[in-house]
């Protein structure tokens, strides 16, 4: 049942609107004065208020201003009651807060209709007012949920960095240093490196398909597989006749990398690879590449050959094969495997870093070593592309020293 307050220093008028109201089925309350409808609205605020305009003390406009500022949480329908007809005085009520006007005498009729009209849009108000704090309760909700799966996902970022325990190791003839820069809270790149024997090491960089949790996840899969603390673990790695570790030919670890995705895993992701077996005492290295950009090697006199012919992305058919390749590295040369963060890297126009970029970014950085040359290669890089990166950035940065015999 509507609550209507009906407000007017005429006690009469006040009966006549109160009968009226009372036979419609309102739930009905009188005041004499703006004054005392105040008080009994903030002890119990009506829904609609049917008002005189002019009272004694406050008019009905300044009855309805001050019942605004009152009553805030619910909205109150309010009818000023007039003998004014002009349409510049009916103006000035409605900028005053009015929502309808009745004009003196009121039929009966006529006010069960503007009453009924005051019901539509009250209803229409509360309805939207529901609305609203459910939107508000529901936007909290997913809020809460947010803030969680955000706390999970920097929680995820710290494992993922920890799947790279190891950023630079120096081997006395050779060293390593390692680039891994997700594009979000988590990323789809992995870089590493595990020990053949004591004079190989093998080193990989690798780029799952897509982005976020999922790729995350192979990616921690897919760093077992490549554990250096675990041999019998490392599918790289077969044991030999004599008891002891030696690694698969690459081109066989891209093959069996393939069987372990497609028969084991049954996911629909795939990823591609740069893996390189180096000896840290002749320089030679043996390689695959498989869907990966071209490994780079830059030589001591600062020229940068690509090397490599593509291959498949591992996971995406079986059965699939690949093919090895060698490659020499002299004294002073370094070898660089990248993920297509870099070189697929846009600038403001869309143009792509590419292999040419990328040799101007190394040709650059080329007087700097280990972490310096990469932090310097990343900001040379967020420079070409913008602050934000579109891909993960990743990459393996080998550089050969060579033994003392040829640096003699």
């Amino acid at each position: 049942m509507q609550r209507v307050m009906v407000v007017d220093d005429s006690r009469m008028q006040r009966k006549i609107l109160s009968s009226q109201l009372a036979r419609a089925g309102y739930s009905v309350t009188e005041a004499g004065s703006a004054e005392e409808a105040l008080v009994l609205a903030e002890a119990d605020p009506p829904d609609l208020v049917i008002s005189d305009w002019m009272m004694p003390g406050m008019s009905g406009i300044e009855f309805c201003q001050a019942l605004r500022a009152l009553v805030k949480e619910n909205y109150v329908y309010f009818i000023l009651l007039t003998s004014k007809t002009e349409s510049a005085e009916i103006a000035r009520g409605l900028d005053g807060g009015a929502d309808d006007f009745l004009t003196k005498p009121v039929s009966g009729d006529e006010l069960r209709a503007r009453i009924a009209a005051g019901e539509r849009i009250l209803g229409m108000e509360r309805e939207l007012t529901d609305k609203n704090r459910l939107l508000s309760s529901t936007l909290g909700e997913l809020q809460t949920l947010y803030d969680s799966v955000d706390r999970d996902l920097m929680e995820a970022k710290k494992l993922q960095q920890s799947l790279v325990r190891e950023r630079h190791r120096d081997f006395g003839k050779a060293e390593v240093s390692l680039l891994l820069r997700p594009s979000g809270h988590v990323g789809g790149d992995l870089v590493g490196f595990f020990p053949i024997n004591a004079r190989r090491v093998g080193f990989f960089s690798i780029d799952v398909s897509g982005h976020g949790i999922t790729s995350a996840l192979m990616t921690a899969r897919l760093a077992g597989y490549l554990s250096g603390n675990s041999p019998e673990q490392n599918i790289a790695l077969e044991l030999t006749e004599f008891g002891i570790y030696d690694a698969r030919p690459p081109e066989e670890l891209a093959e069996q990398f393939n069987r372990v995705v497609v028969q084991e895993m049954q996911t629909e992701s795939y990823f591609t690879m740069a893996y390189a077996d180096v000896d840290l005492i002749s320089g030679r290295v043996v390689m695959v590449q498989a869907g990966h950009p071209h490994p780079a090697i830059q030589r001591a006199d600062g020229r940068v050959e690509y090397l490599g012919c593509g291959g498949l992305p591992i996971g995406l058919v079986e059965p699939a094969s690949w093919e090895s390749f060698e490659a020499q590295l002299e004294p002073g040369d370094r070898l660089f495997l990248m993920s297509d963060g870099i070189t697929e890297a846009e600038d403001a126009d869309g143009a792509q870093l590419g292999e040419e970029g990328l040799t101007r970014l190394m040709t650059t950085c080329r007087d700097l070593s280990g972490a310096a040359f990469l932090e310097s290669l990343v900001w040379h890089l967020s420079d070409y592309a913008g602050a934000e990166f579109g891909d993960d950035v990743s990459g393996v940065f080998f550089e050969f020293h060579g033994s003392k015999e040829n640096n003699g």
